[in-house]
């Protein structure tokens, strides 16, 4: 029995439409080769853009249609010359991960034997792991509302348990399903600033209390600095990294930086009942309509949703689709034949597009 499945997309600014499109074109022809599902695209106004003409950024209509969805889909989001009257810039995004409670920002890190890295990485070395960044919380809790005086600026950072909890929960979960899938040994690393901060010693002692539940996951800890050292010396050595909201921001763009650039950076923000799937990548105004824009995060991203709708409506065939998608990307980059300007090619969005289908 085939399961039809809604899909809220959100086409972006910039390169946002440009990238959205080819990936759209390949998850129809996946769905339409499927047996078990199938999927309708729904489109969700919003955005810098959309602000401009209209003084919206996110109509409320395409924030219900964003939560009577299965998943949402989103492209590259706001434009550098369009901010709101405080000075902060147009992210729906970020107010989508508020609303929704998608508390687990989910950013894999991947480099594959063959494929070219900034760390020139040893033949037998491949890199593999998951950062998770809360990404409701943290520093960007007060986001919009931090206090500015002539003289000084607070903004707050604030960490609850209820959150922590599920967050670390999610985290544990993760690395379970990697281990049997024995793509990893086991193993959730808590990544905070405890020496120095009362609020990370108090994340610190929810991450160990829910480590305790779960015995067959060997449970650490890591400074941010450090984490950020080691990265760059040792990252083969990280399986699942769980953070707070700001460190998890950074880490992830340092995490996209082993891979070769953003364009390689696929994400997903995952609550308990709604998730949104998006590159970590900006909008990229200058190079807009030129057709030369990176589509493989955000086909990357696609293969995310995939295997988490798989995942959520017990679906083995969807969550195959996301893992064959995955494995073609990491085909083409590999290759190193059809690549776009960025990763030092010189294909356009189409031609690495199709260079997906073709490895599919």
């Amino acid at each position: 029995m085939t399961k039809t499945l809604d899909i809220a997309v959100f086409h972006g600014d910039g390169i946002g439409p440009e990238i959205m499109k080819p990936t759209l074109q390949i998850l129809e022809r996946l769905a339409w080769a499927a047996q078990s599902y199938g999927l309708t695209f729904q489109d969700a106004p919003a955005g810098a853009s959309h602000y401009a003409q209209t003084g919206e950024s996110l109509p409320q209509a395409s924030m219900d249609l964003a939560r009577s969805c299965d998943a949402i889909l989103l492209s590259a989001m706001g434009l550098p010359d369009v901010r709101y009257d405080d000075g902060t810039e147009i992210s729906p995004q970020i107010d989508l991960r508020k609303e929704l409670s998608l508390f687990a920002g989910v950013r894999p890190v991947t480099v594959k034997a063959g494929q070219r890295s900034p760390l020139n990485l040893p033949a037998d070395r491949e890199i593999d792991f998951v950062l998770i960044r809360e990404s409701t919380e943290g520093l960007f809790y007060s986001q919009g509302r931090g206090e500015v005086t002539k003289d000084a600026a607070k903004e707050t950072l604030l960490i609850t348990r209820s959150v922590s909890e599920k967050l670390f929960r999610f985290a544990f979960d993760l690395a379970k399903t990697r281990k049997s899938t024995g793509r990893s040994p086991g193993k959730v690393t808590c990544v905070d600033k405890a020496n120095v901060f009362r609020a990370f010693a108090f994340f610190r002692e929810i991450f160990d209390a829910e480590g305790a539940h779960h015995p067959e996951i060997t449970a650490d800890h890591a400074y941010v600095d450090a984490t950020a050292l080691w990265m760059v010396q040792k990252p083969w050595d990280f399986d699942v990294l769980v953070t707070e909201n700001m460190f998890g921001d950074i880490l992830s763009d340092l995490g996209a930086g082993l891979m070769g650039g953003l364009g390689l950076a696929p994400s997903a923000d995952i609550g308990l009942d709604h998730a949104v799937f998006q590159p970590c990548h900006g909008s990229a105004p200058d190079i807009a309509g030129q057709g030369t824009a990176n589509p493989f995060a955000m086909i990357l991203s696609a293969a995310m949703m995939l295997d988490w709708l798989g995942l959520r409506h017990d679906i083995p065939e969807m969550r195959a689709d996301g893992d064959r998608l995955r494995q073609a990307v990491d085909q083409v980059v590999v290759r190193g034949d059809v690549l776009t300007r960025d990763l030092g090619g010189t294909a356009s969005t189409s031609e690495a597009a199709n260079a997906v289908l073709h490895a599919l």
